[in-house]
């Protein structure tokens, strides 16, 4: 079988082509309900749903759109359809990580997820945003992430980038130069 990565692509290079030549689209409403699609192929109970033969295409899609939290539009109902129709259901997760990535490097930005021991006020999260920008050198968009085994600090990871103020790095680093 064929890796994930290698059926999305297809599908989220035809999405991104859609929504950028199409007039009033906006990329980030479609990254948006994308993001949703995939989170909800990504439940076992739907996946099981979709596989059982006697389960049409029709009722796979209705399930679709009956759980989504607001009415999707005819580009996303279409790609819906199609992504369906194809049995591909378990690539969207796949196909929405590399359409925000395709969003992404046309915007010059990354996704960046920060782990913290505590909750962070937005006050805390521009302070550190503008730190990690000027640190990676791009536009950064912060997802914030709980963490209790961090014990306190931020661990934040962009991309295959991993910087750890957090105690438990520091505790670990000072651990390693024990044991050396």
């Amino acid at each position: 079988m064929a890796e994930l990565a290698t059926i999305a692509r297809p599908y989220a290079d035809a999405l991104f082509k859609a929504a950028t030549a199409g007039a009033g689209v906006d990329l980030g409403s479609t990254a948006a309900w994308m993001d949703e699609l995939a989170a909800i192929a990504a439940d076992p109970q739907l996946r099981q749903l979709a596989d059982n033969p006697k389960v049409t295409a029709d009722q796979v899609f209705a399930v679709f759109t009956g759980v989504a939290r607001s009415a999707l539009p005819d580009m996303a109902k279409n790609f819906l359809r199609t992504v369906i129709d194809n049995g591909r259901i378990d690539a969207l997760p796949e196909v929405a990580a590399q359409f925000r990535a395709l969003v992404n490097r046309r915007n010059g930005s990354s996704d960046a997820v920060v782990y913290s021991a505590f909750p962070m006020d937005s006050a805390a999260l521009s302070e550190v945003s503008a730190a990690l920008e000027k640190r990676f050198g791009r536009k950064l968009n912060l997802a914030v992430q709980l963490d209790e085994s961090l014990i306190g600090g931020i661990r934040v990871v962009v991309g295959d980038e991993v910087l750890d103020t957090s105690v438990k790095a520091r505790l670990e680093q000072m651990k390693a130069a024990l044991v050396a």
